[in-house]
């Protein structure tokens, strides 16, 4: 598949833009005008420029509200493009967009509009140049890409074809299946974005909120799948107008534009598998089948190593400068310290089969930070070689003889991933790197006789605002993991977007939000050295035991502290719930937060938090699959109290 992406994608000056598509590895890419107008480069330059990259210049764009317009007004637009046709020559661009008429038009009438595009494709024939025509979703008289291509089909010159743009196709919801019935010598462009489904007007929507394939809800396989059996062989190029992309680092969102494109053909490749036996059973055309599962297509899709989603977390890992405050939660808790790594500054603290590994070697200043997951998976060097053909950064570990060499890569956050062998009873053999070295501090030890057997439930991790999106496609085509709809959570500093993703199983339940920019106490934007402040937000690991009741008594007993909950949700608990009175006791007692829904209960406290990480225990009842959303915002709450009166004893 031909990869391209239009600059408009992209933050940064023309030159930086296609210096970052060419290190991501496109084929070509889209100029959109603005780019231009406002480059230094002459025309003859962005030639050069783009041929000494390895750059193919697919196409220019956009030239608009051209049909359905009086004669006068058509005498103005075709000098109008015949301008931009010359440029296109020096540009060394055989083919322009023409975006179907919002503005000027005011003639509905079919057969005005094939004889002007006609006289257009004419004009584009002397210049040697393809007119593209692309029906926008909010076009005024013609915004249906089926009536786009009927208007091609009349015009009936090799001049002029169709644009596919799966926005301005799937955002009014038509029916993608009529695009194998086009010819393919009349489809001369297919562009793709995605989108999260949303209430908005369709123009506001396309302007602000298209994302890259796999960060969105659109059934893009579907559509490619359907414009690969269309017969179509050239670019697929990306098209996203996005106000967090347009300010986001160049080189890096582009990366992201690459393993979107990589996803998708994937996905594509996958759709076309599925119903090739739909097709060979004889599946009538409407569906899309049409014996496309008994010949090549002119595209031929590429995949990629085919892995197993993970079958659960193998360890956490937290990196902290002084790791005083962690040893003693996790002691508080019932974990048991297990020594130190024979040949690395980490030790390992374990109950049951949730594992955690408190890393020593932070830089002075850093803050306490969830710094890697490791996810159990079948084969950890096919699952690594999938990973880095989706653009993943490899983060290799020094082992010394003896030791377990794991499979890492980074992951948008810079959290590091790492690939371990799973095994059936959910062991881990290089837990044996590790020996006994002493108390690992003040208040910790080595576990306590009533310690539970636990698991580790979830994972929270803060994702920068800037690559939220790019985070869930990771996730998505790294792992495995299914997205599932998210929700906001309010909290004293803002909304929270949280965005679960998970195995299908729940074996692996990763939760990513996207939260409100914190600015350091103190107001300014630098601290009086100068510095940026600091800003971060508080995640956490949860565990999952049989007993939370018991559990949290025993955690008392140990010294820990619980974050104080409000009277005021007991109250509302007590409302909302008809629960036994001994037992809303027992909550309030333990500072226990509570859910219920039609599948089961959800029992969790939580710890102060240390740096940026806190820890979460949790009870699981019957079949419940949530996390206790409705308690979010007293958590959140209770901790910005709790971080603020620290500060004020400091």
């Amino acid at each position: 598949m031909r990869t391209g992406i239009a600059t408009v994608c992209l933050s940064g000056t023309l030159k930086e833009k296609m210096r970052a598509c060419a290190a991501a590895g496109f084929d070509g890419i889209e100029i959109f005008e603005q780019d231009l107008v406002t480059s230094s480069l002459s025309p003859e330059e962005i030639r050069t420029t783009a041929a000494d990259l390895g750059l193919r210049l697919d196409l220019y764009q956009p030239f608009r509200d051209f049909d359905s317009v009086p004669e006068d007004l058509l005498a103005a637009n075709l000098r109008r493009a015949e301008a931009k046709f010359r440029l296109m020559s020096r540009l060394g661009v055989d083919t322009i967009l023409v975006c179907s008429n919002v503005a000027t038009a005011s003639i509905d009438d079919d057969d005005l509009r094939a004889a002007q595009l006609s006289r257009l494709a004419s004009l584009a024939g002397e210049h040697g140049v393809k007119v593209a025509y692309e029906a926008l979703a909010w076009g005024r008289y013609v915004n249906d890409y089926e009536h786009a291509y009927r208007l091609v089909e009349r015009v009936d010159h090799p001049n002029l074809g169709t644009c596919l743009d799966s926005f301005h196709i799937l955002s009014r919801d038509w029916d993608t299946a009529p695009i194998e019935r086009f010819n393919p010598d009349n489809i001369f462009f297919v562009q793709v974005a995605d989108a999260p489904k949303l209430s908005l007007d369709v123009l506001s929507w396309s302007r602000h909120y298209r994302v890259f394939p796999g960060e969105g809800q659109f059934e893009l396989a579907k559509f490619m799948g359907h414009v690969v059996r269309a017969g179509y062989s050239g670019p697929v190029s990306l098209e996203v107008f996005n106000d967090v992309f347009r300010q986001s680092d160049v080189e890096r969102t582009a990366v992201d534009a690459m393993r979107s494109l990589i996803w998708l053909e994937e996905q594509s490749a996958q759709w076309l598998d599925a119903h090739a036996s739909l097709a060979e059973a004889g599946e009538p055309a409407g569906q899309g089948a049409r014996g496309a599962g008994r010949r090549r297509h002119p595209m031929e899709l590429a995949t990629l190593p085919q892995v197993a989603e993970p079958a659960g977390f193998n360890f956490a890992e937290v990196r902290a400068a002084d790791t005083g405050a962690l040893e003693t939660l996790l002691g508080q808790l019932g974990f048991a310290f297990n020594g130190r790594h024979r040949t690395k500054n980490v030790q390992l603290w374990t109950m049951g089969q949730a594992r955690v590994i408190i890393n020593e070697e932070a830089p002075a200043a850093a803050e306490t930070a969830i710094a890697a997951i490791g996810f159990d998976v079948d084969s950890p060097v096919v699952a690594a070689a999938r990973a880095q053909q989706l653009k993943a950064p490899a983060v290799p570990r020094k082992s010394q003889a003896n030791e377990e060499i794991f499979q890492g890569f980074a992951a948008p956050d810079s959290t590091e991933v790492f690939l371990c062998q799973g095994s059936p009873d959910g062991t881990a053999a290089w837990v044996d790197e590790f020996g006994a070295a002493g108390d690992p501090g003040s208040g910790a030890g080595r576990g306590a006789p009533d310690a539970p057997q636990a698991l580790i439930d979830h994972i929270n991790l803060a994702q920068p605002w800037q690559h939220f999106d790019e985070a869930v496609l990771f996730y998505t085509s790294a792992l495995a993991l299914e997205p599932q709809p998210y929700a906001e959570v309010a909290s004293p500093t803002g909304l929270v977007r949280s965005q679960v993703m998970t195995t299908r199983d729940r074996g692996v339940r990763l939760v990513l939000n996207l939260a409100p920019l914190l600015q350091q106490e103190g107001g300014p934007e630098s601290d009086s050295a100068g510095a940026a402040p600091r800003r971060t937000y508080q995640e956490h690991i949860a565990f999952a035991v049989h007993d939370l009741v018991a559990t949290a008594r025993a955690a008392r007993r140990r010294g820990l502290e619980f974050l104080r909950i409000p009277a005021n949700y007991y109250e509302d608990l007590a409302a909302r719930f008809d629960l036994d009175p001994a037992f809303l006791a027992t909550l309030r007692e333990l500072n226990l937060l509570y859910d219920r829904d039609a599948d089961g209960e959800f029992l969790h406290f939580y710890t102060a938090t240390a740096g940026s990480v806190f820890f979460e225990m949790v009870e699981r009842r019957g079949s419940y699959d949530g996390y206790g959303a409705p308690n979010a915002p007293v958590r959140h709450a209770v901790q910005y109290d709790h971080l603020h009166q620290l500060k004020l004893t400091a």
